[in-house]
């Protein structure tokens, strides 16, 4: 490989690394490292972790191979799941040594080696990983946010080969950049979560589960949206950042509800009582007002027309009302309800997100229904509560649903037995 070309390759990672910056929410910019690491080096599949604790989380997979068996605008099957940080297994002592692994032959691996190789997914989905280069994200004060691990370099016949000593370079510099786009994503993250806590503490209901529930729903539903209307690729990444974040805020208004009105349970509430909660949609908004960003501009949406209707029925609101003239603990005023795309397209998204996780878990005043029941009540409330051509998305997702839902309850199974 000439000079030139390996300065052109470094070049090229600089410059992503201003793309990089640009993504706000933290999970998003995970997904966008993997993907765009392996195409630094031509690796078929890898996956990212984080540290949250004395665990490693992997937050994303990607399998190229794995990829292209499947039906067009189907993603690899979902994976979130945790393990002990051990040097034991190879992610885990990227962490613990803070050391780059390079690994030739992962089913090979010398005896001397702490770690091993667990087979386990390769035998399951009929997949070989063959090379592995792992790095441990780690900023300035010399702690290590996780570790990206991509798998299979290839060369330009496809033939798998070693993550040879340019490769090695390549990634080192583009994890450089990975880490500082972190850093500033971990910012704004804790920024949401300490809104979030605050409105968890006025509203235990509305949990911190629920709404991390909501946004990945979300992300999903406009992925396999975005896929079926051929939505360019840049579009697409500014439109899922912004949505993963202001999903998170849909209920923020809800600070601003009376006790006695948020925490009632019975009996239930009064025509008047009622028409104060639906304030909480106005107040959310207000939050945002001077929305200057394209993710305030979101926020607001979301936060203020997450309960309208496609239909424009009465059921909706707040419909044609200046949200600007609410005041906290005011019963909001009935208008003429927005309808189909007068109503923004994160908001039409979140509606279907929030509902459906809604039916699907316990609240103090209802049981959880089942997937199957709460899958069917959007397919009926399709064209009436819902955008038909959204539901219709997310009904092609199903799997994936299923899998975020189930991720979610392995989590709080095993905080129970902490």
């Amino acid at each position: 490989m000439s000079s030139i070309t390996k300065e052109q390759k470094l070049q090229g990672i600089i410059e992503m690394e201003s793309k990089l910056n640009e993504i706000q929410d933290l999970d998003i910019l995970l997904e966008r490292i993997l993907t765009e690491a392996r195409k630094i080096v031509h690796a078929d599949a890898g996956s990212i972790y984080v540290v949250e604790g004395t665990n490693l989380r992997i937050k994303h997979a990607q399998n190229d191979t794995q990829l292209k068996s499947l039906p067009e605008g189907s993603k690899i099957p979902y994976v979130s799941f945790s393990f002990p940080i051990s040097k034991k297994s190879i992610a885990g002592y990227c962490v613990l040594s803070g050391e780059v692994v390079n690994i030739t032959d992962a089913y090979n691996l010398s005896e001397d080696m702490p770690f091993s190789f667990n087979k386990t997914n390769d035998e399951e989905t009929g997949y070989r990983t063959t090379s592995m280069f792992c790095i441990p994200l780690k900023i300035a004060s010399g702690k290590i946010l996780g570790v990206l691990q991509i798998i299979n370099a290839q060369n330009e016949a496809g033939k798998v080969i070693p993550f040879d000593s340019d490769a090695e370079l390549y990634i080192k510099h583009f994890a450089v950049s990975a880490v500082q786009a972190l850093e500033h994503a971990c910012i704004i993250g804790n920024m949401i979560k300490s809104l979030q806590l605050m409105a968890q503490f006025r509203d235990p209901k509305e949990t911190f589960k629920h709404v991390e529930r909501v946004s990945s729903f979300s992300i999903e539903i406009y992925d396999r949206w975005a896929m079926n209307r051929n939505v360019p690729f840049f579009e697409q990444q500014k439109f899922r950042d912004n949505l993963k974040i202001a999903a998170k805020c849909h209920d923020f208004g809800k600070v601003a509800v009376q006790d006695s009105i948020l925490k009632k349970v019975k009996p239930r509430l009064t025509s008047e009582e009622r028409d104060v909660m639906k304030g909480h949609t106005c107040a959310g908004a207000l939050v945002f007002t001077d929305a200057e960003s394209s993710l305030e501009q979101m926020c607001r949406d979301v936060a203020l027309r997450h309960h309208e209707w496609w239909n424009g029925q009465d059921c909706g609101y707040p419909g044609d009302f200046d949200y600007t003239k609410y005041e906290p603990g005011m019963a909001l005023p009935h208008a003429k309800p927005l309808a189909g795309e007068e109503i923004p397209l994160a908001a039409r998204i979140v509606s279907i997100a929030d509902v459906f996780d809604a039916l699907s878990h316990k609240r103090a005043y209802k049981g959880a229904w089942s997937l199957e029941d709460s899958f069917m009540e959007i397919e009926k409330l399709s064209g009436t509560q819902f955008d038909p051509e959204l539901v219709k998305a997310f009904l092609q997702i199903k799997d994936r649903i299923v899998a975020i839902n189930s991720s979610f309850e392995a989590d709080e199974k095993s905080e129970e037995n902490d």
